[in-house]
């Protein structure tokens, strides 16, 4: 995982992620058909296929089980985005890259 942005579906998310995915260089996006996709990606560098959004799907599925507070019926969902984003943070941390809370 490279970048991340919390925010809702809308394109500004999409362009903030952008930003953030800048400076690796990334060539090619895989996507589903997701509207804003569409709009601000360049044909050439965006296929739309679900094939190759599945390994992502499972680390958000992994991301949502592992942390409780994702799921809006437990008793540990918070409102607050900044709560979100750090304990969002911390997991990408331990489970990525090994390194400890």
């Amino acid at each position: 995982m490279l970048a991340y942005v919390l925010a809702p579906h809308e394109d500004v998310s999409l362009s903030a992620l952008m930003t953030l995915l800048t400076p690796f260089g990334i060539q090619q996006f895989y996507t589903d058909r997701w509207g804003t996709y569409l709009r601000l990606l360049k044909p050439e560098h965006h296929t739309v296929s679900k094939m190759n959004t599945q390994r992502i799907e499972r680390k958000h599925l992994t991301l949502r089980t592992r942390i409780k507070r994702l799921a809006r019926k437990t008793i540990c969902f918070s409102k607050s985005v900044l709560m979100h984003d750090t304990v969002i943070g911390l997991f990408i941390n331990r489970f990525e890259f090994g390194r400890p809370i």
